[in-house]
């Protein structure tokens, strides 16, 4: 006779299932694949950085950069410390977006540059760490928020634009010839340094006033035309990592900033702030939700089986101290109120040995060891407690 095939019992998913179960999540992943590769084909010839004059973005700047070539001023968008510094003379104007991204062997090159050249430099957003190099003579205190700022100051540009946005770094110098302008809170946001010749040098504090985003509101393109477009040619220096010049002047051994350094301080912030969110929900799924509630067991266990297995947990963790707490506690309980006392003061000394000792009376037995003594030393010890107190409770019933 033929038996039948058995039946397979197995959970494993077959090739097929598999393949039917997660091709539509395949095919999800491999369309965002395939987009973002065309997106970025299709956006490869386009600039998108920040302060970058030929990004149409909101933060970009070539909305100021059209204007100034309609007004006739030449541009020239340069990424390396050799392009700016040769492209700078006196017929131009060298913005520099970043200063603070410069090294401290490129911010002296460009420092020679900018006294060598008799034009004008702009820096944006200068702070501590290259005013020391590129604007001797300034300082730097905490920075501000961009806010609409009047100029206050006698600067023919200032006077001319009027109110603007401005704020971020703001500055201090005792220099005479420098001209404050747009203060926040007694400090101003923008200064202007008289440089060899017919030079200067012009500190902004922020670069809200350049983006795309801004220069249509108060006088933010006044002031952003005039400062830029005072010289037929305009140098737009955006640092990069990827300039030569950047490992140039360090001493073997020597190491440039760490990682951590080349990322925005608001994404740290982002990531601390994630991290304690994190935490934060470990602690609230990891807390008990309210008390523990008594269910019926699903099968019923006989109280001797119960009764074993906890001795067997108490000697496994050798805990006699706990054994014999509850042995004494279950008789002080069961004692109590064949000697007319309360249940609530059966577990007091006062209360319940005297009612014991009157009922014992004639005895030499002393049952205040017995019943609130310290912990057996050894198993033998733990042994005799419980006979000695079988035997109390059987005096206590039959006197």
């Amino acid at each position: 006779m033929t038996r039948p095939p058995a039946s397979t019992t197995s959970a494993s998913l077959t090739p097929r299932q598999l393949w039917t179960r997660t091709r539509g999540v395949l095919l999800v992943l491999a369309l965002i694949l395939v987009g973002g590769v065309v997106l970025a084909t299709v956006r490869s010839a386009d600039h998108h950085g920040h302060l970058d004059p030929r990004s149409a973005d909101p933060d970009g700047s070539r909305a100021v950069a059209e204007i100034l070539k309609a007004q006739g001023v030449t541009l020239q968008v340069v990424t390396t410390l050799d392009d700016a510094a040769t492209a700078a003379d006196s017929d131009s104007t060298l913005l520099v977006t970043t200063p603070d991204l410069l090294t401290d062997h490129q911010q002296s090159t460009l420092h020679r540059a900018m006294t060598a050249s008799g034009g004008r430099t702009v820096l944006v957003g200068a702070g501590a760490t290259s005013l020391g190099t590129l604007a001797p003579g300034v300082t730097t205190a905490t920075s501000s928020s961009v806010t609409v700022r009047e100029p206050s100051c006698s600067l023919p540009a200032a006077v001319r634009a009027g109110s603007v946005d401005l704020g971020g770094e703001r500055y201090t110098t005792g220099l005479d010839e420098a001209t404050a302008c747009y203060p926040a809170d007694g400090q101003p946001t923008l200064v202007t340094l008289p440089a060899s010749g017919r030079g200067d040098t012009v500190l902004l504090g922020s670069a809200d006033l350049l983006t795309n985003d801004h220069l249509d509101q108060q006088g933010n393109a006044s002031l952003a035309l005039q400062l830029l477009g005072s010289r037929p040619h305009l140098v737009w220096y955006l640092p990069s990592l990827s300039d030569t010049s950047v490992t140039e002047g360090e001493t073997p051994g020597s190491t440039t900033d760490g990682f951590f350094s080349l990322i925005p301080s608001g994404w740290l912030w982002g990531a601390l702030q994630l991290a304690l969110a994190a935490v934060l929900a470990a602690i609230w799924r990891g807390r008990r939700l309210g008390p523990l509630v008594t269910e019926p067991l699903p099968v019923a266990i006989r109280a001797s089986e119960a009764t074993e297995g906890r001795a067997r947990l108490y000697r496994k963790a050798d805990a006699r101290d706990r054994a014999a707490a509850v042995l004494r506690t279950a008789t002080r309980t069961r004692i109590a109120p064949l000697l007319g006392v309360a249940a609530q003061d059966a577990h007091s000394p006062e209360t319940l040995l005297p009612a014991l000792t009157a009922r014992l009376d004639g005895t030499d037995a002393d049952p205040r060891d017995l019943l609130f003594g310290a912990a057996p030393a050894d198993d033998a010890a733990l042994i005799r407690l419980a006979d000695q107190l079988d035997a109390l409770e059987r005096e206590v019933r039959t006197s």
